[in-house]
């Protein structure tokens, strides 16, 4: 699978040319990358087209609000990451995403490390489909994942220096104004699974 998928380029018929050594190899479906990051880890997968991808400017205040204390203290969250009407309008540049969600098990609701654990995995496996993606000979792709970027334990904008690996770093969809609820809704996925559970999202979106 992963010598198939060295170098893929998106078609508009719904299907990947697929090519290795500058050759061209045949041609790959879609399900062949969505079942790839389920190997990877991922609890579900799905693509959708980015224009049915709602997005508002007011689900930046759930950015505002810092639940997870990052704004203002990383180079991936508001207001460093941009306006938001400026970030939404480079949705457009994509037209599919491929939406992947991570689901963990928590001891009960207060179980505070099994989250933090759980959106490790979450930012692991982002990283990995990161890292699949760079290898397709596409235009152009753009990762967003859950909560602020988990690269480094301490971002520069803490300490003052640059991003130290601007090549990983990865903003939420939150960010981009995007409703994860709706989305998920459109996917097919829950937004809460259950009882005791962490439900991370994340996508990358292919130009």
């Amino acid at each position: 699978m992963r010598q198939a998928l060295r170098m893929l380029l998106w078609k508009s018929a719904g299907a990947w040319q697929v090519k290795e050594n500058g050759r061209q190899r045949g041609t790959m479906e879609k399900e062949a990358l969505r079942e790839e990051v389920l190997r990877l880890g991922a609890y579900r997968a799905e693509f959708i087209e980015t224009e049915r991808i709602e997005a508002d400017a007011s689900f930046r205040k759930l950015c505002e609000s810092n639940a997870c204390g990052n704004y203002g203290r990383s180079y991936m969250c508001p207001p460093d990451v941009g306006e938001v009407e400026t970030l939404m309008g480079r949705l457009k540049d994509y037209r599919l995403a491929l939406v992947y969600q991570t689901v963990g098990t928590l001891e009960d609701s207060y179980d505070f490390e099994g989250m933090m654990e759980a959106g490790k995995r979450h930012n692991d496996l982002a990283q990995q489909v990161r890292r699949l993606t760079e290898q397709l000979d596409c235009e152009k792709t753009l990762h967003l994942g859950a909560g602020g970027c988990r690269v480094c334990d301490v971002c520069g904008k803490k300490t003052g220096d640059p991003c130290r690996h601007p090549e990983q770093a990865m903003s939420s969809l939150e960010a981009y104004g995007i409703n994860v609820s709706t989305l998920a809704a459109q996917c097919g996925m829950r937004y809460i699974n259950g009882k005791d559970t962490v439900t991370y999202f994340g996508a990358v979106f292919f130009s």
